[in-house]
């Protein structure tokens, strides 16, 4: 990621510590345990789950806002050529996601969800933000009922899509990837169009900074308090087990903490009442757009004052590709896996090691720079493919 003349420095290095954020949650989900001693959510389980892969798909449609033009949007053939650029951005990543999910691991993988996701986004790269936060809710609200409405007539889906799921049964692997997987890329382009219309904004603004924070927690205040309106005193919790015969109400309580185990049940649209970790509501997706936003903004309006203290977490934010495929390696080797808290402390501290000694010799991590280099590419074939000068097949008399 590098910055422009008129481009703030306060913003990437926000932008890459609430990264930096999102990369530390989804490790501690993955590494550490999710029930307590006393049967409750751990505090990892309580802070993280649901919320830091959130995190990371607004963070990229952030980027990918920036990529296209920030708050002035690329026209004509510059537009032309970010787009073929996030296309093969989005291959690369997606490859990726196929490839290391090869590796037995405990965790589900995003990076094939992610290509996808970018894929989809490609077409909105030229939006406005107004017209962006639309498609936003129209995702989130469109996106779970498409899931709902369809989930009797698709495929179940497998554990993590590979190659190997993508030539051997292609339409389970699609739907999958679009509906029915951990990261249905469908209702999570909510994330993503959030996201591009927060990168349409002036970001290196305190005010801009201030109310990102501001609406981001209302938001996420807002849809927790709908969702306790709906389950409690209008008697949601009570429409969901009457109709749902298999589930009682402390099963139904521990879909709430819990999120659902496979499917979320689709006997009433009741359901839809709920904010579990990865339910994929509705109001879930609501208020993981508001957390992840009032995280974003809380970190811009950091750095403006902190930001020696925020080197860290942008450091290794600013790699989140090569470090998120690295600890995925290190969970499939069974790193210390019995003693996950040992585990953790020394992922954490190895990946920000790594990304501050990287970041003094290279400006953007290993896979980053890969990525990089094939989307520049990209971009510069449209750019010098669209000023070639017509010649002879227009005709005598033509410029």
């Amino acid at each position: 990621m590098s910055t422009s003349g008129t481009t703030p420095k306060v913003r990437f290095t926000g932008i890459d510590a609430a990264r930096g954020i999102a990369l530390i949650g989804m490790m501690a989900i993955h590494v550490l345990p999710e029930v307590s001693d006393d049967y409750g959510p751990t505090w990892s389980w309580s802070l993280f789950a649901g919320k830091s892969a959130a995190l990371f798909a607004l963070l990229a449609g952030v980027t990918l806002a920036l990529s296209a033009g920030g708050v002035r949007p690329k026209r004509g053939l510059d537009l032309a050529a970010v787009r073929r650029g996030t296309a093969v951005r989005a291959v690369i990543v997606g490859a990726i996601g196929l490839t290391v999910a090869y590796i037995d691991m405990p965790a589900f993988i995003i990076l094939a969800y992610y290509g996808v996701m970018f894929l989809l986004a490609v077409p909105l790269l030229g939006l406005s933000a107004r017209t962006l936060f639309a498609a936003a809710a129209g995702f989130a609200i469109l996106g779970p009922t498409l899931m709902a409405l369809l989930r009797g007539y698709l495929p179940a889906p497998g554990f993590d899509p590979t190659f190997t799921a993508l030539f051997t049964d292609p339409w389970q692997t699609v739907t999958q990837l679009l509906l029915t997987g951990t990261y249905p890329a469908i209702p999570w382009m909510a994330y993503i169009c959030a996201g591009l219309a927060i990168g349409r904004l002036r970001l290196g603004e305190w005010k801009t900074q201030t109310a990102i924070l501001v609406a981001g927690a209302g938001t996420a205040l807002a849809a927790a308090l709908v969702s306790a309106l709906l389950l409690g005193p209008l008697g949601g919790l009570e429409q969901i087990v009457a109709a749902t015969p298999d589930m009682d109400t402390e099963a139904v309580r521990d879909v709430l903490i819990w999120g659902p185990s496979g499917y979320l049940p689709t006997t009433t649209f009741w359901w839809f009442a709920i904010l579990a970790p990865h339910s994929t509501t509705p109001l879930d997706l609501l208020y993981t757009i508001g957390v992840a936003a009032a995280v974003l903004g809380a970190m811009l309006l950091l750095s403006r004052v902190a930001e020696r203290y925020l080197l860290p977490l942008a450091a290794a934010g600013s790699m989140t590709l090569t470090l998120y495929t690295g600890h995925l390696l290190i969970l499939g080797s069974g790193f210390y896996e019995d003693q996950p808290e040992v585990s953790l402390v020394l992922q954490v501290a190895a990946v920000i090691a790594f990304a501050l000694i990287w970041r003094r010799f290279h400006s953007q991590g290993p896979l980053e720079e890969l990525v990089g280099k094939a989307a520049g590419a990209a971009r510069r074939r449209v750019l010098e493919r669209g000023r070639q000068v017509p010649t002879a097949e227009n005709g005598p008399g033509t410029s």
